[in-house]
């Protein structure tokens, strides 16, 4: 992980501030999400894509009972759904 030697503080509240050049580089806008998790001893910071929830494709996702699901995976279930 190369560091780009921009430091910042914790508020009080536990916020901190994503430098403008940080935002810009990786297309972070205001109100954009970000995924917050850990890997070994790091804290990342990653902009939130939805992906489907089967096959973890980006493209064309919808939203179908509040799940993230692509038209393939959709088509795939309607193939397993029996109709009376």
């Amino acid at each position: 992980m190369k560091s780009l030697g921009i430091v910042r503080k914790v508020d009080e509240l536990g916020r901190i501030v994503i430098p403008v050049e940080l935002r810009r580089k990786f297309g972070i806008e205001i109100k954009d999400s970000l995924e917050i998790y850990t890997q070994d001893d790091y804290i990342v910071l990653k902009k939130y894509e939805p992906s489907c929830i089967f096959c973890g494709d980006a493209d064309d996702i919808f939203e179908f009972n509040g799940k993230n699901i692509c038209p393939k995976c959709a088509k795939a279930i309607m193939g397993y759904v029996k109709e009376d």
